[in-house]
Parts: C-alpha cells; sequence; structure tokens
C-alpha cells in the first residue's frame, strides 16, 4: 500500500513538473498552420521524447552523478531551487526562462519537426523534470520501486500524448483563462514539492538543522 502511495505522489509530482497543459499550448503554437496528421505526428514524438528522456535520466543518473562527483543530498537542493523557479514561472502563467529560452523558442519556428526538440525537450523534459526523475529514482528504494517510477513516467508521456491530441477542443473548452488558472495551480504544487526537495537535500548537508534547539 505504501508503495502505491509513493507511486501516486511520485506520478502526481511528474505531471506537476511536465505540465501537460503547457503541451497544449506550445503545440498550438509551434504547429500553426500545419495539417491535422503533421500536428499528430508531432505530438507523438513529443510523448516519446519525454518517455525516452526521464528513463534514460532515471536509470542513468545516479551514476552520472558519481561521475562528476556530485551527491544526492546536492543534487536535491540544486534540482530543488530549479523547480522552484520553474514553479515561481508557473504561478506567472509562463513556461520561465528554465525550460526555453527566447532565442530557443525564436529558433524553434524555423524547425519542420518541433516534436523532439524543443517541445519534448528542453519545453516538457526539461532540466525540472530531468532532475526530478533522477530524484524520484534514488528514492524509489529498490527494483519494485524503480518499476512504479518507469510506470508513472509512461503515463505521464501517455496523458501529454492525449493532452496534446486534443488541444483545439482543450482551448476551445477551457480558453486560455482555464489553462492559466490550472497552469498557477499545478505552479503552486510545485513548489511544494521542490521545498521539500531542498529541505530534505539540506538535512543530509546540514544535520544541525534537523538537532532540536536548546
Amino acid at each position: 500500500m505504501s508503495l502505491l502511495l509513493s507511486g501516486l505522489h511520485t506520478l502526481i509530482g511528474l505531471i506537476v513538473i511536465v505540465n501537460p497543459l503547457l503541451g497544449v499550448s506550445a503545440i498550438a503554437t509551434l504547429t500553426a498552420g500545419d495539417s491535422r496528421a503533421h500536428r499528430a505526428l508531432t505530438a507523438r514524438y513529443a510523448a516519446m521524447t519525454i518517455a525516452v528522456v526521464l528513463i534514460v535520466s532515471a536509470l542513468a543518473g545516479e551514476f552520472l552523478l558519481a561521475l562528476f562527483g556530485i551527491s544526492i543530498p546536492e543534487f536535491k537542493v540544486g534540482g530543488g531551487i530549479l523547480i522552484l523557479l520553474m514553479a515561481i514561472a508557473m504561478l506567472n502563467a509562463s513556461p520561465g526562462n528554465t525550460r526555453q529560452t527566447p532565442e530557443e523558442q525564436s529558433e524553434a519556428h524555423d524547425k519542420r519537426q518541433v516534436g523532439v526538440v524543443p517541445l519534448g525537450i528542453p519545453l516538457l523534459a526539461g532540466p525540472g523534470a530531468i532532475s526530478a526523475a533522477i530524484i524520484y529514482a534514488q528514492k524509489s528504494g529498490g527494483p519494485l520501486g524503480m518499476t512504479v517510477l518507469l510506470v508513472d513516467i509512461l503515463i505521464v508521456a501517455l496523458l501529454t500524448w492525449l493532452a496534446m491530441r486534443s488541444s483545439d477542443f482543450l482551448t476551445s473548452f477551457i480558453g486560455q483563462t482555464g489553462l492559466n488558472i490550472a497552469t498557477r495551480i499545478m505552479g503552486l504544487i510545485l513548489s511544494a514539492i521542490a521545498i521539500g526537495f531542498i529541505a530534505s537535500g539540506l538535512l543530509v548537508l546540514f544535520p544541525v538543522l534537523g538537532s532540536p534547539a536548546h
């Protein structure tokens, strides 16, 4: 039961960080004027990119950190700060420069197929999502927990694909104001997740912070 609950928490965290609603807005902008078939292909490429990038990050991230001499607590603090910056941008209903810079956005309009870059990475499976995947993998606690994490990643990729495939309907039904409100709510949740990452990392790096005051 605790494993399922942990998996649910991880799933919610990944959904909030990847933010499928951002994909809805982005695919409408990046594929404006494209045929329905081309937009569907773009959505598929983006979802596949999310799945591949986050699965590789979850499986190999801790090894790469060790290669560079970075401990998990240090990475939790750094990743948490990055995710907190994303959350602040989301509270302003903006993707923020941590996902994609204006220069990258301008260059994206010159590409014929934007599903992989920049839509899949860095816009959806960007530094924040990669950081979260590595942290969640470290917290998974073994092969069974890792399997649950990988399933969560596939579910997030599937949900993002469904959202992008239904972008026209969602945009007309919810409206831009509705998308902005939902983005702000997810930003609030994401800020709490980020603070949790930062706090858990700091408690390991500075144990005195967890000591009772005398």
